[in-house]
């Protein structure tokens, strides 16, 4: 397996997280567990394999650019053949500048990206598969990105604003929706409506998952007792640590320690 993450160019760094190249370098298939991350992505399925997602009992192939929403829960994937996947990974607000719709439309669906997109996007597929230079990949998808990112300037401060309650969030935990919105003058109620709106997911389900991704670090990690690990991530206890690690990955971590598989980092990467 190859992987590479990729810094986006300086003027996109506030928008884009980073952009990632996965490769398989076998064509055997493989099961596997995506978990929750926080973020949206974009990938562009760039290989002759192709990979499936499981809805309500029955895996479904994705399409050849697929949009990720925002997973909530462990999502099970199929991996047929030998893969190339070029990812875009939003930041957990910036998806929504790139297209019109509620990002919450689309949690924990894996969707066809060119129908929210248009036919610009198919072009742009065609053109990254005439293209084998990755460099020049990314310059195309930088191209696309930085048009799309000016049409949608008229909702750049709201989005901004959400993108600093996101921070504020993801170094402090406990830090109250309440406070937040009497520091801003709007109602907590707005406040939950706009986080969500343009996440995907409420602040109090977001900083579960953020504390969840912060946990999965320090499990892979492998040097730390789970109490520890508990207690550096921000849980009540032990017993809510694991109680919250099940509900996001189905298994506990002692279980996770044992079977680990280094695609749940590409493709829910915090």
């Amino acid at each position: 397996m190859i992987f590479n993450e990729i810094l986006p160019g300086t003027k996109l760094r506030p928008y884009i997280k980073c952009f990632y190249l996965y490769e398989s370098q076998s064509n055997l298939d493989y099961d596997d567990i995506v978990f929750p991350s926080g973020t949206m992505e974009v990938i562009f399925n760039l290989g002759e394999g192709f990979w499936k997602t499981k809805k309500d009992g029955l895996f479904c192939t994705t399409p050849p650019i697929e949009l990720w929403g925002q997973i909530t829960k462990p999502l099970a994937i199929k991996s047929l053949g030998r893969n190339t996947m070029l990812g875009i990974r939003f930041y957990p607000h910036s998806a929504a500048y790139f297209f019109n719709e509620n990002v919450a439309e689309f949690n924990n669906e894996v969707v066809d990206a060119a129908h929210l997109f248009g036919p610009s996007l198919k072009t742009l597929h065609a053109r990254l598969l005439d293209s084998s230079d990755l460099n020049n990949r990314i310059a195309l998808i930088e191209d696309y990105l930085w048009n799309k990112l000016i049409l949608s300037e008229k909702k750049h401060n709201k989005i901004k604003f959400v993108g600093e309650i996101v921070s504020s969030l993801k170094t402090n935990y406990n830090n109250e929706i309440v406070s937040i919105s009497n520091r801003n003058n709007i109602s907590p109620r707005y406040l939950n409506m706009l986080f969500s709106q343009y996440t995907g997911l409420p602040p109090k389900l977001f900083c579960k998952i953020n504390r969840f991704q912060h946990s999965l670090n320090l499990v892979n990690s492998n040097d730390q007792k789970l109490t520890n690990v508990a207690y550096h991530a921000g849980y009540f206890d032990q017993s809510h640590f694991i109680r919250e690690f099940k509900l996001f990955t189905g298994i506990t971590p002692n279980s996770f320690s044992a079977q680990a598989s280094p695609i749940n980092q590409i493709l829910a990467g915090n």
